[in-house]
Order: C-alpha cells, then sequence, then structure tokens
C-alpha cells in the first residue's frame, strides 16, 4: 500500500511552521484517539498514521529530508517493519490530551492520574544545546565530541532516591494511588496526595548525594555526527541522550541547534555558494580560463570574451552537498569584478590611446555625455506627459 504524503495526513501545507504542524496533529489526535474510539480500527489506523505523519514532520532534520527526497529518505528513521509506537517520541507532549480536554470540568487531578496510569516512572527531561561550527564543516560533516552536564541515575542509591537503597514505601495515606477522594451528595472530586504530593510514595531516609531524588548532576561525553550539508538553524535530534528518567523510565532525547560561522570568502544561500574574484580588462575583453578555489580544493572558470564587471558565471556541482545520503551539490556563482589598471607606463599608455582610437565604441565624454543626459530629460518629459497629461 503506498504512503500518503505526511502533509496530506495532517491537512497541512509544505510551508506550515512546526506550531501549525502541531496544532494539526493535536486536532487528528483528539479526533481519531482509541480512548475516544473503542473497537474502531478505522481511527486507530488514522491515528497511528497521523503519529508517524508527526514524528517526521516535527524534527526539523528528518522534515528536511523528506521534503527533498520523500519516504525513502526517512524509512531508516523506523524499523524494518516501519513506523511502530517504539518509534514515536512525543508521548511526553501528547499523553494528557484528554488531560486537557477534561481538566476545566474536574481540576489538575485528572492528568495526574493519566500521568501515572502511562508509566511506572518520568521520563527524562530533553536537553537543548547551540554548537557553531564551520563552513568547512558543514561541508565535510564532521564527528563532534560533546561535554554535557545532565541528570544521570545517581551512583549512590543506585536511583532509588533511599539512603539503604530499599526503595521508597507505598504511601500510608493514599494506598499508593497518589490520589484522594472527596464526596459531597451527588458530587466527588479527586484531588493530589498531600503527604506524597501524588506520587503515590514516600521516602523516609533520603539519599544523601541525590536527596532522595534517585537522579544527580553528572558530567558526560556525547559524540554527534554532524551531517554533511546541514545549514544554519536546522537541528540534529540524538534519541535518548538527554536526562535519565526516574524508576527506570525512558530517558530524554538530546537536540543540538547548529550554527554556521561566515566564511571569508565563500557566502551560502541555501546549497548554493557565492563568491568574487578580481579579472584584468584584458580578461575580460579576450577571455581566459582561470583556476579559483571551490568548497571541494579548485575548479577552472571559463571567463567568456567581452564579460562585463559585476557578471555572474556559474560552475554547476561545486555547491553545498545536499546530505549524507546523496551525491549531489548545489552550484557555485561567481561574480567577476573588473580591475580597471591604475598604474600604467608610458607604453601602456599610447597602446591604449591607439586602441581607442581604432574602437568603435564612443567614449562616454563630450558629445557623447551630452546625448545621454539629453535622452534621459527626453524620457523624464515624456514621463510627466503621460502622467499629468501635459
Amino acid at each position: 500500500m503506498e504512503k500518503r504524503d505526511y502533509y496530506e495526513v495532517l491537512g497541512v501545507s509544505r510551508t506550515a511552521s512546526q506550531d501549525e504542524v502541531k496544532k494539526a496533529y493535536r486536532r487528528l489526535a483528539l479526533k481519531h484517539h482509541p480512548d475516544k474510539n473503542p473497537d474502531d480500527s478505522q481511527a486507530e489506523g488514522k491515528f497511528k498514521e497521523a503519529c508517524e505523519a508527526y514524528e517526521i514532520l516535527s524534527d526539523p532534520e528528518k522534515r528536511t529530508r523528506y521534503d527533498r527526497y520523500g519516504h525513502e529518505a526517512v524509512r531508516s528513521a523506523f524499523g524494518e517493519g516501519g513506523f511502530s509506537w517504539g518509534d514515536f517520541h512525543h508521548f511526553s507532549d501528547f499523553e494528557d490530551i484528554f488531560g486537557d480536554l477534561l481538566s476545566s470540568f474536574f481540576g489538575t487531578s485528572f492528568r495526574t492520574s493519566r500521568q501515572r496510569a502511562t508509566s511506572a516512572g518520568r521520563h527524562g527531561r530533553n536537553l537543548r544545546i547551540s554548537l557553531t561550527i564551520s563552513l568547512d564543516d558543514a561541508v565535510m560533516g564532521k564527528d563532534e565530541e560533546l561535554i554535557l552536564h545532565r541528570l544521570e541515575k545517581c551512583g549512590a542509591c543506585n536511583g532509588t532516591g533511599t539512603k539503604d537503597r530499599t526503595g521508597p514505601r507505598t504511601c500510608p495515606r493514599c494506598q499508593g494511588a497518589g490520589q484522594l477522594r472527596y464526596s459531597q451528595g451527588f458530587f466527588s472530586i479527586n484531588t493530589a496526595c498531600d503527604l506524597c504530593r501524588g506520587e503515590g510514595s514516600v521516602i523516609d531516609h533520603p539519599c544523601h548525594v541525590c536527596q532522595g531524588q534517585g537522579r544527580a548532576k553528572r558530567k558526560v561525553e556525547v559524540t554527534v555526527r554532524i551531517p554533511r550539508g546541514i545549514d544554519e538553524g536546522m537541528q540534529i535530534r540524538i534519541r535518548g541522550e538527554g536526562e535519565a528518567g526516574i524508576d527506570e523510565a525512558y530517558r530524554g532525547d538530546l537536540f543540538i541547534v547548529i550554527h554556521v560561522e561566515e566564511h571569508s570568502f565563500f557566502k551560502r544561500k541555501g546549497d548554493d555558494i557565492y563568491c568574487e574574484i578580481p579579472i584584468t580588462v584584458v580578461q575580460a575583453a579576450l577571455g581566459d580560463g582561470v583556476e579559483i578555489p571551490t568548497l571541494h580544493g579548485s575548479a577552472k572558470l571559463r571567463i567568456p570574451p567581452g564579460t562585463q564587471t559585476h557578471q555572474i558565471l556559474r560552475i554547476k556541482g561545486q555547491g553545498m552537498p545536499m546530505d549524507d545520503y546523496s551525491t549531489r551539490k548545489g552550484n557555485m556563482y561567481v561574480r567577476v569584478i573588473v580591475k580597471t589598471p591604475t598604474r600604467l607606463t608610458p607604453r601602456q599608455k599610447e597602446l591604449l590611446r591607439e586602441f581607442n582610437k581604432l574602437s568603435k565604441e564612443k567614449p562616454v565624454s563630450g558629445d557623447g555625455t551630452k546625448n545621454f543626459f539629453e535622452k534621459v530629460k527626453e524620457s523624464l518629459g515624456q514621463m510627466k506627459k503621460d502622467v499629468w497629461g501635459e
């Protein structure tokens, strides 16, 4: 069965912002969630399809690859059998969809009870850092060693949060439910237990290192692959390299925002590279072939006869690599600047005067200047008549 376009699945345009993508997913998740549509296989299929689309389009790097090459480029993001719930990493954002819907009626305790039901612990927090790289690094790609300070499982208590490593005990007030129920007449309400603060357990003798949290700050090294062709503002996501979760819950993810330093010679626009080089009047008039530096070494630039200053010439395939998954590259555009000689020998001046006499082109001076300004004046006069009817 052919996959539907992810933008079509969510009902957004290809230029939709991340916020628009998120809102579209949230709307579909509320509509097709299995809890709201029990025993409805069609709704379950649409819910899963929306989750798969959101998993790709919510990640800037995956979205870029998908926009360029389609489903094939993001197939590696899922297992061999295609998308599964193990590939979905946004439960932290949307596990309380119905909590938001119903909290206006029952208070915040509904969300607390749903969170406790979805996991034995709390997942680790995502981390976001910035990394500045050179344009050369963006061209070649590289492995970067990062130093992070993040919450890891506490070694002193083995993550139990207790001094004797026995772990917390069941809360005697709520009996582990994390909630207390109050009733009055026909109405009842659930509130978070004030003794365990909704956790369902209490610690009598907390660990002296983590103070009962089960996690402590630790310095770690993480290796990240910077893909070829990465651009300013793109994000790299490394699953499971965020902070550790509580009670064996899954770790958060690490998001790396890339900033690319400006180059002294090359300017980048998407996959294309721009630069300027000086040429002589003779090269511009007669044409030439010159070796110029590129991102990938050097290349020969053909200057056609009669080239004008600031004319832009193209060299195919000497721009930025598309990404790690393709051998294609953008183009390089060279703006040539014709340099007028300032120190001429008497012989050179003599030759230029002789050339001027032989040339059929009239210089912009004398009558040429007069004719030029007369033409401008006539043009302005005609424009005035057209506008004002004079």
